[in-house]
Formats: structure tokens, C-alpha cells, sequence
């Protein structure tokens, strides 16, 4: 399945894409739907992915970009969108990826991202009894190296030459939500901070942005 949130902040004049973790090529299916004429190229870490989404992909490689050298990003520097969908948190260092992509991005380029939130109210209950226990998947998974809250993914956005031009929460139905809300309006107003922000940014399991470079 494809993250239809992502899809709209990518923009529709794209014609070259690059897509860092395209998985089973869901993404592109969709995209390419939308604009036949573009060229989608996926990255994939598991070659097992890389040979599905290579039905939906112009192309798509085995690579992991963490160890690419600087000539990977100077062959991809006519890429006018770079998507990572839920794949920045789990490198050792984003920031020097997004920095990689900076220097080679064109000016009307863009880089879209789905990342998770850290700040979730079920993290924030997890972690007031002890419960922070790594998971197979979802906002604790194993594979998560960084983590990210509203505020510092957009300070990582600015650090490495970006703006958010557009972002959206990703926010869902949720069991007992409604009763750990008020709990972490206290403790925010206990921190000296507007308690509405920080329950607003509790809400969301995940952020999708879309940046351009400054």
C-alpha cells in the first residue's frame, strides 16, 4: 500500500524522482499514475524489494545510500524531487544525507518526507511507567535509529539548507487517547510551555513535509 498523504505533497510538475526506500514500488505505482511521462527512479536496500518495485519503477537499484559515495548524488543531481517515506529515521545520520542532497538538488526541487513522531501521547505514557520497549513495527520499531518530534525535524530541515514549504500530521482514531491528553496539558504547563501545542503535537503518529532548498 501507498502513504496516499505522501502522494499529494509530491509535487505533480516532477518529472525526475528519486525515491530512498521504495519498497514494494507502491509509491511510484501511484505517482506514475498521475504523471506517465516522469522518470521514478527506487532505491532499495533489500534486493528482493528492488526486484518488485522494478514493476513499477523506470528503474531501481540496490544501494544503501548511507555508504554511497559523493558520485551517487552527483549522477542523481537532476532529480527534481527526492522522497523518503518513513526511511530517514532509520539512518545513523539524515542530517548528512539531507546535506548530500543540498548540494546537488536544483532550485526548484523538493524533498518529501514522511518521518514518525516521537512526541506520539502513547510514547509519552510508555515512557512515564518504564514500558519503552522496541516493537516489529510502527513508532517503536526496532529498525528506528532516529527520533524526531515536530520541532526537531524541522530544525534538522534548516540545519542541512532546507524550509518545510508545506506539512501535514498524520493523525488517527485512537483507543484511550482522550484520557492521557489532559495529563500531558499539566505536564506542559508544569515545563512552562503552552500545554495546547503540546497536545496538538501528541496527536500525531506521523509528519509528512514537503521541503525546498534556501
Amino acid at each position: 500500500m501507498h502513504n496516499p498523504d505522501l502522494l499529494k505533497l509530491i509535487p505533480v510538475s516532477s518529472m525526475s524522482l528519486i525515491e530512498i526506500g521504495c519498497s514494494s514500488g507502491a509509491l511510484a505505482r501511484e505517482f506514475k499514475a498521475i504523471s506517465s511521462k516522469c522518470n521514478y527512479l527506487g532505491i532499495e536496500i533489500d534486493d528482493s524489494y528492488t526486484q518488485l518495485a522494478r514493476r513499477h519503477c523506470d528503474e531501481c537499484l540496490t544501494i544503501d545510500i548511507e555508504t554511497a559515495a559523493d558520485s551517487f548524488f552527483q549522477e542523481n543531481a537532476h532529480r527534481d524531487c527526492w522522497i523518503f517515506g518513513d526511511t530517514l529515521e532509520h539512518f545513523k545520520d539524515p542530517w548528512k544525507i539531507l546535506s548530500s542532497i543540498r548540494k546537488v538538488i536544483p532550485s526548484n526541487g523538493a524533498v518529501v518526507v514522511c518521518i514518525p513522531n516521537a512526541q506520539h501521547w502513547s510514547i509519552q505514557v510508555k515512557l512515564s511507567i518504564g514500558d519503552f520497549r522496541y516493537e516489529d513495527a510502527g513508532l517503536l520499531d526496532r529498525t528506528h535509529l532516529r527520533w524526531f518530534t515536530r520541532q526537531t525535524m524541522i530544525e534538522m530541515f534548516e540545519k542541512t539548507g532546507f524550509k518545510i514549504e508545506v506539512g501535514a500530521p498524520r493523525i488517527f482514531n485512537e483507543t484511550n487517547r482522550d484520557i492521557f491528553l489532559p495529563l500531558i496539558e499539566k505536564m506542559a504547563v508544569c515545563a512552562g510551555v503552552d500545554p495546547k501545542v503540546a497536545a496538538q503535537d501528541a496527536l500525531a503518529q506521523q509528519y509528512v513535509v514537503r521541503a525546498i532548498p534556501v
